[in-house]
């Protein structure tokens, strides 16, 4: 079993017709939704609000194949992110989370004995006081061996203090099994002034994660193995409607391969040789590439994938 922690939220995502169109997202709802459609065991940990974006998170999850025993319902209100779409399908955001429910999230208390991975990231390692619930299941799972992985999925905007979270950002990681980041949000985490990613990779690693995955847009993907082996594998050629949900896409589809390949725990993704890494970053790619071809947070089912 695969727990997924955070936010799940409502994305307001421009039409053709200039209108604003709900839909479902939140990067670790995302993540969970893309991890059940490909047919893993998978649970869904947050707070969901009770109102009828609520209701139809937890339709959404349900009708994916995820589990909502981890779910807690309550009386406030729904994450709402407005969308900014550029020219090449890439978004921005601007979010309003006052007082809404999934950022009181509270620590469950140790999860199942079969729980072998636990994913984090995006508004619940940042909110207040769901981010110090997250960092405390974090960190307990981790000591108890599960799989911990990391997408800190950074928006800047919700950040006030930049230079604090990214110490709080480099204490998580003894605790962090696989850290997957973007390229962008690694250049802001590194405080980067010119682009040496990879060398702020090999920091990240030496201080915990058994691996670096970095998501590289339109160069693909790449991997800092557990033997310090740098691996690319280019990307999919796809018509982009949108990027929304595709980084969510790759760590969800990540997981699924691992699990598929009995590889959930660290020292199995800290042993994982480089044809490996190039088979599960293009099952992860393939899969980012279709929802990348749609509108929104859309993640492949298993079957799409199987056809392509």
């Amino acid at each position: 079993m695969i727990v997924v922690a955070g936010e799940a939220l409502v994305d307001l995502v421009p039409t053709s017709e200039g209108n604003l169109a709900p839909r479902l997202g939140g990067g670790p709802f995302n993540v969970a939704v893309a991890v059940g459609r490909l047919g893993v065991p998978v649970s869904f940990l947050s707070r969901v609000s009770q109102d009828l974006f609520g209701d139809r998170v937890v339709e959404r999850l349900t009708a994916s194949g995820a589990a909502t025993d981890l779910v807690a319902r309550g009386p406030e209100p729904t994450t709402l992110a407005v969308v900014g779409l550029a020219d090449d399908g890439s978004a921005r955001y601007t979010f309003y989370v006052e007082g809404t429910a999934d950022r009181l999230v509270a620590d469950p208390g140790p999860l199942p004995d079969d729980v072998r991975a636990v994913s984090f990231g995006t508004l619940s390692m940042v909110l207040e006081p769901g981010a110090s619930a997250s960092e405390a299941v974090l960190r307990r799972e981790s000591a108890r061996g599960a799989l911990t992985a990391l997408d800190p999925n950074i928006r800047a905007s919700l950040i006030p203090d930049a230079d604090a979270y990214r110490a709080r950002f480099r204490s998580w990681l003894p605790d962090v099994g696989l850290l997957k980041v973007s390229v962008e949000d690694a250049r802001w985490l590194a405080d980067l002034p010119e682009d040496d990613v990879l060398a702020a990779a090999r920091q990240w690693q030496s201080e915990g994660p058994a691996v670096v995955v970095l998501t590289r847009g339109g160069d693909g993907l790449a991997v800092l193995t557990g033997s310090g082996e740098v691996i690319h594998v280019p990307p999919v050629a796809v018509q982009v409607v949108d990027t929304i949900g595709a980084g969510d896409t790759v760590q969800g589809a990540l997981l699924a391969w691992l699990h598929d390949h009995d590889a959930l725990s660290a020292e199995a993704v800290r042993g994982l040789d480089g044809a490996s890494w190039i088979r599960a970053l293009s099952y992860a790619g393939a899969a980012a590439a279709i929802t990348c071809s749609r509108a929104g947070a859309e993640p492949p089912f298993k079957r799409e994938l199987e056809m392509t």
